[in-house]
């Protein structure tokens, strides 16, 4: 039997299937964060350099990671929408963007509590710290964007194209230490060469990693779900839905 991969394009078929998969990324989420937490505190050894402060990177780093590869994804549906004219590509682009906003927060929040203890300051103008503000901008400006369109469609498409245009921010974020002299610390984990640290603080560090993409998949099916009821409610399948308690309780 051949799969027709394009009826998950259909919003009346992912959602049930958004529904499924929510509680188990919750639920892993909950236990990847619960092991992370245990080896970031209880596990990892102090750093001979900046002591206790540094336990700040298991979160701040997956943060900072996760604001980046989220506004990619994002920006990635913003294309294939455009592109390929799919409702669902924008409604997956917009349910990614209050939580990719919310991981660049944290990146930038906890990124000012390390470097009052390290650098003496909550904040300099670095080239990573401001490409990364930068990047909670544009976030916010997507979602305000499309927020102030009447219009889906137009808003679906303008907001898309800022998606798009943004995406340069990204790779300066990335190598910002390399191109230019900033205060910021280099990649303590590269693809090119072995980590400069101990393997039980990247073994915790991986493991938020994985907790933080468990908790994005999560948060952006649960806000797909509540997207496709908005943009759908006029359909016979949402207001069957609504009007059949056992259906609403299978969905």
């Amino acid at each position: 039997m051949e799969l027709n991969i394009w009826r998950f394009a259909s919003p009346q078929v992912i959602y049930p299937i958004a529904g499924r998969m929510v509680p188990v990324f919750m639920a892993l989420a909950a236990l990847f964060t619960l092991a992370g937490l245990y080896i970031a505190f209880f596990v990892a050894p102090t750093d001979f350099q900046q002591g206790e402060s540094y336990r700040i990177i298991f979160i701040h780093v997956p943060a900072a990671w996760m604001s980046m590869l989220i506004y990619l994804v994002m920006a990635f549906w913003c294309a294939v929408g455009m592109i390929m004219n799919t409702r669902l590509s924008f409604m997956m682009a917009l349910a990614l963007a209050p939580t990719g906003a919310f991981m660049t927060f944290i990146a930038l929040w906890t990124g000012a509590l390390w470097g009052k203890p390290t650098w003496g300051t909550w904040w300099v103008w670095d080239a990573r710290l401001t490409s990364e503000l930068i990047l909670l901008f544009l976030y916010v400006g997507f979602m305000s964007l499309h927020a102030a369109i009447d219009d889906v469609r137009r808003a679906d498409r303008a907001a898309g194209l800022l998606a798009l245009v943004g995406v340069v921010n990204v790779p300066i974020i990335y190598f910002s230490v390399q191109w230019w002299n900033t205060l910021h610390q280099g990649a303590s984990v590269s693809l090119t060469r072995a980590p400069s640290m101990a393997s039980t603080m990247l073994a915790g560090m991986l493991v938020m990693t994985i907790a933080a993409w468990m908790y994005g998949i999560a948060m952006s099916l649960m806000r797909l779900r509540t997207i496709v009821l908005e943009r759908e409610a006029d359909s016979d399948w949402v207001q069957e839905l609504f009007a059949s308690p056992a259906c609403g309780a299978k969905a």
